[in-house]
């Protein structure tokens, strides 16, 4: 039966996603013509005629390098952010949290946000702010995890709370960092705005090795989560090693944010509204429920890019504006209906 839901939705998600990505690939305010693109991208294929004959030089680029690029950059991007927010909501059981909600996006944008101020590459190049974004922002979730303990127990209830009082505090640290900077003060603000603008394939390839790390984990601990549902205690008793999947959990979503943030800047909310639609559609099934979060998160952020490249067109709207726009909302929509059923259960 799982498999046949599986088999459904999961063609129903792919079939969505393909359909997401050609008319992102075909929207812009380049003026070309849907027939243009799509002639450019099947002169790309082997033994086709050179599409030099047809279509200009820049052209070509805006199609090849640009548009097509920045879609998989979408589509990346959003998987890394519905994946981390699947992971946090899973181990802490809380459909709320998510990797901007725990502050863990907002500890990752600290370290990208000084790496960009100071102008420091180490010797890891373009892997320099993912990883300092990965290092700062697995510190925010030891602070966090570390706010909400009582007695050396990690308190679920209040750990939305930690990460609320964490993102604020960091923010700060970051608008220092913007106050203090000169020559990449442009550069930083956009950042904190979000924005795939100016990336190209070097950045898709980055990201493609934490995805495939990543999702091979997180659907091994998929079953593990599902009993999760039933407490802490009653998982444990039924085999789970429950501190050991809580720590490789959130690190793995801590890991996919800060890839995400590295490259995009602070996209807020995805991690919240993919899983939480999900899990609406298919139910409470991790192993559903992870895999359709990274095509759903795909899906997401492809609209939403879409929508920030053409609404103002030829201007740019940042990313995360658009997803804040979506997403807060939806947050408030929930918070909301989990305090109804709250109050509705003690009454």
């Amino acid at each position: 039966m799982l498999r046949i839901k599986g088999i459904t939705y999961g063609g129903a998600a792919l079939l969505l996603l393909a359909v997401s990505m050609i008319a992102s690939l075909s929207i812009g305010s380049a003026g070309l013509s849907f027939v243009d693109v799509w002639g450019i991208l099947i002169h790309q294929l082997p033994g086709m005629p050179d599409p030099a004959d047809k279509w200009t030089s820049g052209e070509i680029a805006i199609v090849t390098q640009v548009r097509l690029s920045r879609v998989w950059l979408d589509v990346l991007v959003g998987a890394c952010l519905a994946l981390a927010g699947a992971g946090f909501q899973g181990v802490l059981r809380n459909p709320l949290a998510d990797p901007y909600t725990l502050g863990v996006a907002s500890g990752s944008s600290v370290g990208a946000a000084f790496i960009i101020l100071t102008g420091m590459q180490l010797a890891l190049g373009l892997w320099t702010i993912p990883v300092v974004a990965f290092g700062t922002g697995i510190l925010t979730l030891i602070a966090v995890i570390g706010l909400s303990r009582t007695r050396g127990v990690m308190q679920i209830e209040t750990i939305i709370l930690s990460g609320v009082i964490i993102q604020s505090f960091l923010g700060a640290f970051v608008s220092l960092m913007v106050s203090m900077s000169q020559g990449v003060v442009n550069q930083i603000l956009f950042w904190i705005m979000g924005s795939l603008a100016m990336k190209s394939w070097e950045h898709v390839y980055m990201m493609i090795p934490f995805l495939v790390i990543a999702l091979p984990i997180l659907l091994y601990f998929s079953q593990s989560l599902n009993l999760f549902t039933l407490g802490e205690r009653h998982a444990s008793h039924l085999g789970v090693k429950v501190e050991r999947t809580k720590l490789i959990v959130m690190l793995v979503s801590t890991l996919l944010t800060a890839a995400a943030v590295s490259v995009s800047g602070v996209i807020g909310f995805v991690g919240l509204v993919v899983p939480h639609l999900i899990r609406l559609i298919v139910g409470p099934d991790y192993r559903l429920i992870i895999p359709l979060a990274g095509i759903g998160g795909g899906i997401f952020m492809l609209w939403a890019d879409t929508l920030a490249r053409n609404v103002l067109s030829p201007k740019e709207l940042p990313l995360g504006v658009v997803t804040a726009l979506i997403g807060a909302p939806f947050f408030a929509y929930l918070l909301h209906r989990r305090m109804k059923v709250e109050g509705g259960a003690k009454s």
